[in-house]
């Protein structure tokens, strides 16, 4: 396997995927320098969920017209533009504008870097490759608070957004000179009644659940969202059934293995998701840290997720995709659990131990489930494949901050509208508890899914040549 692709393409998820986590440690410099409120300013992380959700359907679709190195690039560039146009901004619309435009580059780079990997690597590298690419969504929200703590603190919160350029730059580079040159591979018009309902449906949801979870709104702004949402969804659903060539094509959950994978990853991204909003709050709220403290105890979980990277392959070729899945979501949603038992008084030293292997456990489970759901996907459907799992997670993600918002919130008015340590151990088990559901869909796996990319059935068939996800 050629690793010089996948770190490429990690290396510009990375930034892309800090950017939108280290913001939110800087949101208070920023708001004073704009001359408004952190609350009113949560409007930019909004308009950043939004701009993703509404982009990312159509991202497969660019990359089968115009080439996914192509657009790949192009995305870097488009998500530079925004970060200047971030940092030069000197009021609040200005600064949600640019934040949106952020996300359009954003959009497409998750699920068009994920489409060129998957086109480039042999299906018996595929965990290799995907541990590779799976590494950036484990780190950035553990790198993000101190590194947004630092630069806020020591320099100015513009070089959030301009420490971006270098990289940024060298990544457009090294695209252009590493990752394979691909031709267009459809002529096919883009479905444009498709994209407005799938893009209404996912940005609706999005919308309305981070309303509900950032209270910059008033909730039923965000209830009247989600509905409208849901919606949506469903009209596209109708419109899919019709159209011959739609933008995001249902028929590939007829596909179990795709469907399952997709399903039980959505679950588990559900309370996974939720844990980079909820530990850094509860150490500096529950336990009085500050944001750097809190930052640097929760960044132990990024070493836990790299060790896994060099063991996870010969976990899965020895158990196989179905067990390897069942043991890290049940681990990771225990882990998940056990953070609702902190109290300020538990050894700084535990805390590190509990994080790191949770941080170990849930490398396990991305890197596996990312490699399983797109094990038997065909080159012809990539593209929309990447591009539906891309648009799943950013859900599941708005779902799990969502909830854990409204049981802080409910937590609390229990107790009189005090935020106490309580409010969020109760969010920690009910996330856990959601987390654990992911085990159900896996149950229904077979012991062989995935095993031309495991090796898990090779080992026991007797070997035979990998068949390329490329054609």
């Amino acid at each position: 396997m050629n690793r010089s692709i996948p770190l490429v393409l990690a290396v510009a998820l990375f930034m892309e995927q800090m950017d939108s986590t280290v913001i939110a440690t800087a949101l208070p410099a920023i708001a004073a320098d704009l001359g408004t409120s952190p609350i009113s300013l949560k409007l930019a992380l909004t308009a950043y969920l939004v701009s993703l959700a509404i982009f990312i359907p159509i991202s497969g679709w660019m990359a089968d017209r115009f080439g996914a190195r192509r657009i790949f690039t192009l995305a870097i560039g488009v998500f530079l533009i925004g970060s200047v146009a971030c940092a030069a901004s000197g009021s609040l619309l200005e600064f949600v504008l640019s934040r949106f435009l952020q996300g359009m580059g954003g959009a497409m780079m998750t699920p068009v870097g994920r489409l060129v990997l998957l086109r480039s690597t042999e299906k018996s590298q595929l965990v290799t490759a995907m541990a590779w690419l799976t590494i950036p969504a484990l780190i950035s929200p553990m790198v993000g608070p101190p590194v947004g703590g630092f630069l806020t603190t020591f320099l100015s919160w513009h070089w959030i957004f301009l420490i971006n350029i270098p990289i940024g730059l060298a990544g457009m580079v090294f695209a252009v000179k590493v990752l394979p040159e691909d031709e267009a591979r459809s002529r096919d018009r883009v479905d444009w009644i498709g994209f407005l309902l799938s893009g209404g449906a996912a940005s609706g949801i999005v919308f309305g659940l981070s309303v509900i979870s950032l209270p910059v709104l008033p909730p039923v702004w965000g209830i009247a969202a989600t509905l409208a949402g849901l919606l949506s969804l469903g009209a596209y659903l109708r419109h899919a059934r019709l159209h011959p060539r739609p933008l995001l094509d249902p028929k590939l959950f007829e596909n179990r293995t795709f469907a399952l994978s997709l399903f039980g990853a959505s679950l588990f991204r559900i309370g996974a998701g939720a844990v980079p909003f909820l530990l850094p709050l509860m150490l500096q709220l529950g336990f009085g840290m500050s944001p750097f403290q809190s930052g640097m105890i929760t960044f132990i979980s990024a070493a836990g997720a790299i060790t896994m990277k060099f063991v996870i392959k010969r976990v899965l070729r020895f158990v196989g995709f179905r067990y390897t899945l069942l043991a890290a979501a049940a681990a990771s949603a225990l882990s998940i659990a056990i953070n609702g038992f902190f109290t300020p008084a538990t050894p700084v030293v535990l805390i590190l131990v509990i994080l790191y292997c949770a941080g170990l456990v849930r490398s396990m489970f991305f890197t596996s489930v990312n490699a399983l759901t797109f094990s038997e996907i065909s080159p012809e459907t990539a593209a929309q494949a990447t591009s539906l799992t891309a648009a799943f997670q950013q859900v599941a993600i708005a779902v799990g901050v969502a909830l854990a918002g409204v049981i802080i919130e409910v937590v609390s008015t229990m107790n009189g509208g005090e935020l106490s340590l309580v409010a969020f151990q109760t969010a920690f088990f009910v996330v856990a508890t959601l987390s654990a559901l992911a085990i159900l869909p896996f149950l229904a796996l077979p012991p062989e899914a995935g095993g031309t990319v495991s090796g898990h059935t090779l080992g026991r068939a007797g070997p035979r040549a990998a068949s390329p996800v490329r054609t």
